[in-house]
């Protein structure tokens, strides 16, 4: 994923869903962390919903 796209899917995070910055930093710090596997990583951890998820792989269907 391009920087800026990059940059709007974690704002999409944060402002959309309500994500804090620390679970996302945590999620990023994540050894096998690629911009594809962000959501399932945030998912594994208890930080989405399984709605959120589904709004994620929506955003990212559309954006990507």
């Amino acid at each position: 994923m391009e920087p800026r796209r990059l940059a709007q899917f974690l704002n999409f995070l944060q402002e959309d869903l309500a994500i804090p910055n620390a679970d996302l930093q945590l999620a990023l710090r994540h050894p096998e962390q690629t911009p594809n596997l962000l959501p399932i990583i945030l998912w594994q951890y208890g930080l989405v919903t399984l709605n959120q998820l589904d709004r994620i792989f929506d955003w990212l269907q559309r954006n990507v």
